[in-house]
């Protein structure tokens, strides 16, 4: 189980002057180029498919059944990418994934320039999209203990805490909305699609590694049900699975939907107004990414993550407070910031102390049990804001999910993992079960 980091300056600790020490490892630097190309174009993504959704139906239903068309393949697929990511050279899935996604937003691109795109479209490609991301999240979560050592992957986790929101929630949100005002929404999808070719070859220029340790016996049910097996005699997994589940259910669909829909309706804002909002999330991610990659993570572990988590799940709440784009910036900052430092926290905890022959199919049941009910988070979202309004929908899923997500940390056992040693990073299966 997991214990307390408090010898965090030690060896297999977080150094407080080495928050860009992996990249001096060739592979975690291609890696790591690819994916911040990638994610700057997963950035102009974020707008583009929301102002070109409401640009064909300008109703919180349409987004919501995009959101929906993109979460459910991830969903149903999630448990055969985390048994891919465990059995196949892992390189090879994220480069699949890469394509494949690539293909989808290129093709989006192409009919938006067009004039063609219709909303039925962009549900099937989303679909294409979000089978994709199924093999490709695992992969990713399972490879970076590969190409780095175990004492650097706090650092790692830090460093993705800092460049993931820059590109992905600062610099791509915002130069997507320029885009979006300038030269329209199909050349952002164009680059969109242009950052996963990038990505793709970035990952191809990394060495080859042998496959993962294969875990007897091997067929893809056995496997699963190992991965079951695991997460069910820890309570900080199962748990944390749990309660991210049903405060995305609260949350999470009201976010996506009605915050674009807020600056765009209620607001009367710009696409460019709108990429200021997601980029201010970057601005607090990318702060709270600097200030834990330098000061290392908390002396309790688990409280920490549960108090943060608890504090940006009520900053939802502030969307539906808002009364001008700045007041929305505010909270999205908050909420990011808050997102940020128990990610960082929860990252290095799974890849330390989860079995690395179990790593990806922990990941991918992380993924899919914690997004799970996201497809009826987003069509519950729709006719519950046509009800009682979008405002008052944010303000009761921020509290709601507030509420939920602090009660998991009253559970017994939970906090108790602070004070038990746990197994060394790396260890094998048998170390990781009897923990």
């Amino acid at each position: 189980m997991l214990h307390s980091h408090e010898g965090l300056d030690r060896e297999g600790g977080f150094s407080r002057v080495r928050l860009f020490s992996p990249l001096r490892h060739r592979d975690f630097r291609r890696l790591w180029g690819g994916m911040c190309v990638s994610l700057l174009g997963d950035g102009i993504f974020l707008v583009a498919m929301a102002w070109q959704v409401y640009a064909l139906s300008n109703a919180p239903t349409a987004l919501s059944m995009v959101g929906i068309a993109m979460t459910v393949p991830t969903i149903v697929l999630l448990l055969v990418g985390g048994v891919a990511s465990d059995r196949l050279d892992r390189r090879r899935v994220m480069i699949a994934a890469d394509v494949v996604r690539g293909l989808a937003v290129g093709l989006m691109a192409l009919l938006s320039l067009l004039g063609l795109l219709e909303l039925w479209h962009v549900v099937v490609l989303v679909a294409v999209y979000g089978a994709g991301a199924a093999f490709f999240g695992p992969a990713f979560d399972a490879i970076t203990p590969d190409v780095l050592p175990a004492d650097e992957l706090a650092q790692a986790n830090s460093l993705d805490q800092l460049i993931r929101p820059l590109a992905l929630r600062l610099a791509g949100p915002a130069v997507g909305g320029v885009l979006i005002d300038t030269v329209g929404v199909g050349t952002a999808f164009a680059i969109d699609a242009v950052s996963f070719a990038v990505s793709a070859g970035a990952v191809l220029a990394m060495r080859a590694r042998p496959k993962p340790p294969e875990l007897a016996p091997a067929s893809v049910g056995a496997d699963i049900r190992a991965g079951f097996d695991y997460i069910r005699g820890h309570v900080w997994l199962w748990a944390t699975f749990a309660t991210a589940a049903i405060a995305y259910l609260l949350f999470m669909g009201p976010a996506e939907v009605l915050l674009p829909f807020v600056v765009k309706n209620e607001l009367h804002g710009s696409a460019s107004q709108l990429g200021a909002v997601f980029a201010a999330g970057g601005v607090g991610s990318v702060m709270c990414a600097v200030i834990m990659g330098q000061s290392g993570l908390p002396r309790r572990t688990v409280t920490f993550m549960y108090v943060t988590w608890t504090a940006a799940t009520f900053a939802v709440a502030g969307y539906g407070i808002a009364d001008a784009v700045w007041q929305l910036m505010a909270a999205s900052l908050a909420f990011n910031a808050l997102e940020t430092a128990g990610t960082i926290v929860w990252a290095t905890l799974k890849q330390h102390h989860v079995p690395a022959a179990l790593l990806g199919r922990v990941s991918s049941l992380d993924w899919l049990i914690s997004i799970g009910l996201l497809p009826l988070s987003f069509a519950l979202t729709g006719p519950v804001s046509a009800a009682i309004g979008a405002q008052t929908t944010l303000i009761g899923a921020g509290v709601l999910g507030a509420v939920i997500t602090y009660g998991a940390l009253l559970l017994p056992g939970m906090r108790e993992l602070e004070r038990r040693p746990g197994p060394a990073p790396g260890a094998g299966l048998e170390a990781g079960v009897r923990a």
